[in-house]
């Protein structure tokens, strides 16, 4: 079993306040004009991805999409 970090793009419906961050264990977010926010940034493995997801359900904010991001691979434009 793989217990190493990783890093996550995880988009969600809805803006979150840049302050949030520590919340949600100092990754970036970043909010796009389409009233989206992302998160983006390493997790040390998957307990953490999913003590993560937890706290976003406890917000209420629905998630739209969980990436892990291979950063040997350029990343994709974001809106």
């Amino acid at each position: 079993m793989n217990h190493e970090s990783a890093w996550y793009e995880i988009r969600l419906h809805g803006r979150l306040d840049p302050r949030w961050a520590a919340w949600f264990d100092g990754m970036t977010l970043r909010t796009h004009a389409d009233g989206t926010t992302v998160l983006h940034g390493p997790l040390a493995d998957q307990a953490a991805l999913h003590g993560l997801l937890q706290r976003l359900r406890d917000l209420g904010l629905p998630l739209l999409s969980v990436d892990r991001v291979d950063l040997d691979q350029p990343q994709r434009k974001q809106s």
